[in-house]
């Protein structure tokens, strides 16, 4: 598409015949990047999901749409759009977010006065499937920290033990996102019982750190052999350069193998514990979404089913009634 220059530099680019259209893209793209500020990540995802839409549209129109055509599309058309991904075995997360999408640019052409279109108001989002957050237990998380500490029988370098014990530590110790942790400088290292944590969106948010977390942190800079400048990053890679997620999701991987954890045992899984194991020891449910960095409540309200899961399962095992399988 021949629109904005920004667009042009997009690794999507949406390919749209009509002129008037193009442009109505390249602003509502302009909008996005300049107006709202979203990432990269988040704008090549728009325009996949805008893209995917105009594609149906010119198949199930019998050519490329104008942008009156958008204009005139009615309930019917959208649901035809639904189907098809619901047929290409596309998940309901996906296609709600592709809709919401779809909302968005067609809310840019009516606020623009560029064309209005009442129908897309009347079409439902598909019902999304709750998914309860995979943590595991707090023995797991001892036997996961501790084996850790032994270095990898391949590893030529005893510290970066230390350093996989201190970035497991912090996930499970502060809750954080591996990009968070990763995306820490030295100078961030705490000194006292907090750290400043940047999060989704450039929020920022405080969080307690607990003695184990900086003694941790503190054993690996000790053991580590670069030179980690203030502005540099705190945790590295063999080669001194900022320690990648792979690397991170490797390691768990290995240490799922040896423990025999399941496969929903991934760093992100140590940010599931943090929360779930706060919950179950009476943790306040809006103190933990201000740890975790949740802009909605509701979504902080699934360690809910998880906590509700692991009573369930206990009761089973432990109630008389249910040992005698009544």
């Amino acid at each position: 598409m021949a629109g904005s220059a920004a667009l042009n530099t997009d690794e999507a680019v949406l390919a749209v015949a009509d002129p008037a259209l193009r442009r109505a893209v390249g602003q509502w793209y302009d909008q996005l990047s300049a107006e709202r500020r979203a990432s990269p990540h988040t704008l090549a995802a728009y325009v996949r999901d805008l893209g995917a839409f105009l594609d149906f549209m010119t198949i199930h129109l019998g050519g490329p749409p104008r942008l009156k055509d958008l204009a005139a599309l009615k309930s019917g058309d959208f649901r035809a759009w639904l189907a098809h991904r619901t047929q290409s075995g596309l998940a309901r997360s996906s296609t709600a977010r592709a809709l919401s999408v779809v909302r968005g640019f067609y809310r840019f052409l009516d606020r623009e006065a560029l064309a209005h279109n009442a129908a897309i108001g009347a079409v439902r989002s598909p019902r999304r499937t709750r998914a309860v957050p995979k943590a595991l237990a707090v023995g797991e998380m001892s036997e996961l920290l501790d084996s850790a500490a032994e270095p990898e029988r391949d590893s030529s370098e005893p510290w970066v033990a230390a350093r996989d014990v201190a970035v497991l530590t912090l996930l499970y110790g502060c809750g954080l996102r591996i990009s968070e942790a990763l995306g820490l400088n030295r100078r961030d290292v705490p000194t006292g019982g907090s750290l400043i944590v940047d999060g989704k969106g450039g929020k920022q948010r405080q969080v307690p750190v607990l003695p184990i977390v900086i003694d941790a942190i503190d054993a690996y800079v000790a053991a580590c052999p670069c030179s980690l400048k203030p502005d540099g990053p705190l945790f590295v890679g063999a080669r001194g350069g900022r320690l990648n997620s792979r690397i991170v999701q490797g390691r768990m991987q290995t240490l799922r193998a040896q423990l025999g954890l399941p496969k929903e045992a991934t760093p992100h899984a140590l940010r599931h514990s943090f929360a779930t194991h706060l919950l179950g020891a009476g943790g306040d449910l809006r103190a933990i979404q201000e740890l975790l960095g949740h802009a909605s409540l509701s979504t902080t309200q699934r360690y809910t089913d998880v906590d509700a899961e692991r009573l369930l399962d206990v009761y089973s095992r432990a109630h008389p009634r249910a040992a005698a399988g009544k």
